[in-house]
């Protein structure tokens, strides 16, 4: 078994990748008969199987007709780019994933153009042909007009294609003709993606991933491109401004599988671990010691949006979470910084606040959700958009997007984008839905999301991805409806609430516990109001405490943690606790509010 293949699977959200990897591992017998992992093995921690994405990148192998295939399987979010970029490096050939109903999406063509651009060849896999109203010859072609459009060479033009349904564990070289397994696609790995290139040299590896174990540290993970490492080897880390550092390799690993297995010595264009190299960072080559040599290092693109993290002052800080301090947040973003590349982190003028710039609300989001996971207390300001001055003239990142709706509820969705200094490009029917496609800035799509699901009655699919910068679009209106502003502390007593309902709306349930300055609901006005609902009912002879319970209250709205983001103000935080959710003002006192206002 001397052969290798190491390809990534690429394609939009919700395409299938993760579903697909499955298949391949239940196809190549990596579990026993009457073992059943499930569904989505690669999707290993809580919140991607909750959410239903793939944040992380995950290497596993498989063997195939005495072909060793190193399977990368990568996220398909836009906002977790950075991610897929730098792990295409490790890759010789990709799996392009298309639906067969929607056909290739923003998604696709981002991650299309990065594997075109490294020189990979391409391998299509049109998915879920099972679907109804779906048209593969018609996607076939239309994957076809994208590369062209890319600028593919002429030799990735010549891509092989398969048909067939993930989930129902069979692929075709015609859609016509139903197989009973995966084999067809594992054959066309075999047959055309190139096996590794062997340069001849002395040793080089890029690291292009980390991995961390309590046991042994951090573990560096990339391709040996050329040479050979062998354990207790001598070598020389070459850092990203050139420095070189000596260090040692302890132990080396091979992916198995779904796990690891340790060897004594590795040739170049395998896929490996190393552990017991210290000091090194993702973009950092590992050289021979005699003759070091540099590889040129993973270029990310740069962040295109910032959100303001801070400890929790609020009067219930501590309550539920273990870190709470300054210096916690601190060590926990700078970890982070170590294996989120397209993560950036700056200090501010004040100890306990940090400026984090990410590439979208839900990139930033899974980080904030991680951390309250792991028992952390924070608070987060307005998610904002990076300005940057291009010649002189103040720019603003601009983003594709496209809406996937009925028909019949479109022209809602184009108000509503042009509202936001959207433009329309295209229009195109597709069986009783539309698929619009615009331009749109980064700024008008914060809180988007909410109100194209509200008005399209869940049934809108929005999707983007980020394009250029372009000069300033001018303003964007912001959010019509002020807010309910808690006026003390106390527990939020159902009489007061059903008193106020006519108010607006609210996001705390009777007996919830509620501080001075948090934001409890939303005001059917334009501006906010100081509302009183820890107020009980003062009894008499005449009212009794019992004869309320009668009173209807319309149930609280829950945020999730994204839209809580999209829907705070500049003058507000959400407070973030293991537990729970909350909203507030900056300054918890109306005097200071109306102080600050003034100025």
């Amino acid at each position: 078994m001397n052969t290798i293949k190491n390809i990534a699977i690429i394609a939009h959200v919700d395409h299938g990748k993760t579903t697909l990897v499955d298949k391949i591992l239940y196809h190549c017998q990596l579990f026993r008969e009457n073992e059943n992992k499930g569904d989505l093995i690669l999707d290993n921690n809580d919140l991607e199987r909750e959410r239903g994405i793939t944040i992380t990148s995950k290497n596993v192998s498989v063997v195939y007709k005495d072909t060793k295939i190193n399977i990368i399987d990568t996220p398909g979010h836009a906002d977790f780019g950075g991610e897929v970029e730098r792990v295409l490096n490790m890759a010789d050939g990709v799996l392009l994933l298309v639906d067969a109903f929607e056909g290739p999406m923003p998604q696709t063509r981002f991650v299309l153009q990065k594997a075109i651009s490294l020189g990979l060849k391409p391998c299509v896999v049109v998915n879920k042909v099972d679907k109804e109203n779906c048209t593969p010859d018609e996607v076939h072609e239309a994957v076809f007009d994208l590369m062209f459009e890319l600028e593919a060479e002429e030799w990735q033009l010549d891509f092989p294609t398969v048909y067939g349904s993930a989930k129902f564990n069979w692929m075709s070289d015609d859609w016509n003709d139903k197989t009973d397994s995966i084999a067809p696609l594992l054959d066309m790995v075999i047959d055309h993606i190139p096996s590794p290139k062997f340069n001849e040299g002395n040793t080089q590896m890029l690291i292009t991933s980390l991995d961390y174990s309590s046991f042994t540290g951090r573990i560096a993970i990339g391709r040996l491109q050329r040479g050979t490492l062998e354990t207790n080897q001598a070598v020389a880390l070459i850092k990203r401004d050139g420095s070189t550092i000596k260090s040692k390799i302890k132990e080396l690993h091979v992916f198995e599988g779904l796990g690891r297995k340790k060897v004594e010595k590795i040739n170049a264009g395998e896929i490996c671990a190393l552990v017991g190299l210290d000091g090194f960072e993702i973009g950092d080559t590992i050289a021979d010691i005699e003759a070091p040599e540099a590889l040129e290092t993973i270029a990310i693109d740069e962040p295109t949006m910032s959100m303001l993290f801070t400890i929790n002052d609020s009067p219930f800080f501590g309550k539920e979470g273990k870190f709470v301090t300054s210096r916690h947040l601190k060590e926990r973003l700078e970890k982070e910084l170590e294996k989120n590349l397209a993560l950036r982190v700056e200090a501010t003028d004040s100890a306990d606040k940090f400026m984090v710039f990410g590439r979208g609300v839900l990139h930033l989001s899974v980080l904030i959700e991680t951390m309250r996971r792991e028992g952390y207390e924070l608070q987060i300001g307005q998610p904002q958009v990076i300005i940057k001055e291009i010649d002189g003239v103040k720019c603003e990142p601009v983003e594709e997007m496209t809406i996937d709706l009925p028909e019949n509820i479109s022209g809602k969705a184009v108000e509503m984008v042009t509202m936001r200094k959207g433009e329309l490009l295209s229009m195109e029917v597709k069986g009783q839905r539309m698929v619009c496609q615009f331009i749109i800035p980064s700024r008008g799509i914060i809180g988007l999301r909410n109100q194209l699901l509200t008005a399209t009655a869940g049934e809108a699919i929005m999707a983007h991805r980020f394009k250029e910068y372009q000069p300033l679009k001018g303003g964007i209106p912001e959010r019509q409806n002020g807010s309910l502003v808690s006026m003390e502390n106390g527990s939020a007593i159902p009489y007061s609430i059903d008193k106020l309902q006519d108010r607006g709306k609210f996001f705390v349930d009777p007996g919830e516990s509620i501080y001075e300055g948090q934001v409890i609901g939303e005001n059917s006005r334009g501006d906010d109001m100081v509302v009183n609902v820890t107020k009980t009912k003062k009894l008499s002879n005449v009212r009794s405490s019992g004869a309320d319970d009668k009173a209807k209250i319309v149930p609280a709205i829950k945020f999730s943690l994204e839209e809580a983001l999209e829907y705070i103000q500049k003058d507000e935080y959400v407070e973030v606790t293991p537990n729970s959710l909350r909203l507030r003002k900056i300054f918890l006192k109306e005097v200071d509010r109306k102080r600050n206002k003034a100025l």
